[in-house]
């Protein structure tokens, strides 16, 4: 690291307050492998990957990064990268393989086992109950799409209470319910693989009404730690001014953002333009009962940032931030490009001065029913080799996440655009390169370099500088 580097860490370090938190991110499907190993049962995932042409280049999550053998491996990367706080996701058919009925007791040992690791390493669990991966028997019976999905759920999330309870300091019900609506249920990009456009909403529902069951569950079964949920949130901008452009824009800033937050916190769903209410028809009639289920009090809210989104009337290419659907090409609206920033691997665009305004609308929107919020996710994946002999020199991941937390921070410091949001802390997408959804392992998120073929585990140049913002800020 050069003196220039060492200068901006420095700096980037003072403007964290003393109880930031600094983490990182993981999801059990992910980085496990070890899909049959003690007892866990298939999810909605491992029938998706089965399926010809769903996974890039056909690659498999078999194996992933093998996290389930090497936990203890991992867990030292972390200790040793000084973080405060380790993301991660509780896989719910390893604990509950079919869904219902018996839970597995090598599921819950596996999960123990992790969480005393990471406290007798000094890094405080935060743990996410649902990270995309349903129980292959639920989503035959309809998935999210039925409302015994949001009831199952509750009796997981409440033997995970049981279990860890007394030792994990934060507990997130979902992580983005938002992508598995759009990508899962909407596009058919990612599992379980339908394409039903706005029929998918009562996925959203049913996922919210799970939240607040869960909720329930974690409280009633006494647990220590804080309680709160995870979503991606876009700012959606029209493409011009035009009264189509902005009209299509609310419409898209519905279901991509309000749907979830409103009914979380404001205990009521948005109003939809008369015009556009044909599109929602598939919600029903919600009862009061069921929101006021959905509206739990929260102790934080998580938002995973990772870019604007611009709309624009007229039919595109089909392109959606997660890959290329067949059901966008029937929308009458698309996704257009910002041609001023540059972009990830993925082709999102790099645009950390739109994550201040968002805070702000968000802040604007809620009011005093927003909690204080952590960013549960923030990353980049670049173009990067498969096998390398030494640390990457990733500078372009270490100008994403400098230029991501520095805006974050700046934003809700005093004097800032958003300085009435309490900002908690930030953690990175994600520790290790895994296997990236439908996109296999083409995309590279990771601070460590994995070679998916020998396991080995290599820190890239972005580890290193991230260790050194976290000693930089500690006494």
């Amino acid at each position: 690291m050069t003196v220039q580097d060492s200068v901006a860490v420095q700096a980037l370090a003072a403007r964290l307050r003393p109880d930031f938190q600094l983490g990182v991110a993981s999801a059990a499907f992910q980085i496990e492998g070890s899909l049959a190993a003690g007892g866990r049962g298939p999810s909605g995932w491992d029938a998706f990957v089965e399926k010809p042409g769903t996974i890039q280049d056909g690659h498999s999550p078999a194996i992933a990064c093998d996290h389930y053998n090497r936990t203890a491996e991992d867990v030292e990367l972390m200790r040793t990268l000084g973080i405060d706080s380790y993301r991660f996701s509780l896989s719910w058919p390893r604990i509950q393989p079919d869904g219902t009925g018996p839970f597995n007791s090598a599921g819950l040992d596996f999960y123990d086992r992790l969480i005393d690791q990471l406290l007798a390493a000094g890094i405080s669990p935060m743990a996410t109950l649902y990270h995309w991966d349903t129980p292959l028997p639920l989503e035959h019976r309809g998935g999210w799409l039925q409302r015994s999905t949001a009831e199952r759920f509750a009796e997981y999330s409440a033997a995970a209470g049981r279990r860890f309870g007394d030792r994990v300091a934060q507990w997130v019900t979902l992580n983005e319910p938002v992508s598995v609506t759009l990508n899962g249920y909407a596009l058919g990009l990612h599992a379980p693989g339908h394409d039903l456009l706005f029929d998918a909403l009562p996925a959203v529902h049913h996922q919210l009404l799970g939240h607040g069951l869960a909720v329930q569950a974690l409280r009633a079964e006494g647990v220590t730690g804080t309680v709160g949920v995870t979503n991606l949130h876009s700012p959606v901008r029209p493409a011009s001014r035009s009264v189509t452009d902005r009209f299509l824009a609310n419409i898209f800033d519905l279901v991509l953002n309000r749907v979830y937050a409103d009914p979380i916190l404001l205990g009521r769903y948005p109003k939809v333009p008369l015009i556009a209410k044909p599109w929602f028809r598939s919600m029903g009639k919600i009862s009061d009962a069921d929101l006021r289920t959905i509206h739990q009090p929260l102790d934080f809210y998580g938002l995973n940032y990772y870019y604007p989104v611009k709309v624009a009337t007229g039919r595109g290419l089909g392109e959606s931030p997660a890959g290329t659907a067949d059901a966008m090409l029937k929308m009458p609206f698309h996704m257009a490009a910002f041609p001023e920033y540059a972009t990830t691997g993925f082709g999102w665009p790099v645009a950390p001065d739109h994550l201040g305004p968002l805070l702000r609308e968000l802040k604007d929107r809620y009011g005093a029913a927003l909690p204080p919020l952590y960013i549960t996710e923030s990353g980049a994946s670049f173009p990067e080799p498969e096998h390398v002999s030494g640390p990457l020199p990733d500078t372009d991941r270490i100008s994403y996440l400098a230029s991501h937390l520095g805006h974050a921070v700046d934003a809700t410091a005093p004097g800032g655009i958003a300085e009435d949001v309490e900002l908690l802390g930030y953690y990175v997408w994600t520790l290790m390169d895994n296997f990236e959804w439908a996109a296999g392992y083409s995309q590279r998120f990771g601070l460590v370099h994995v070679d998916f073929e020998s396991q080995e585990r290599t820190p890239k140049d972005s580890y290193y500088w991230y260790q050194a913002l976290s000693r930089a800020r500690k006494p």
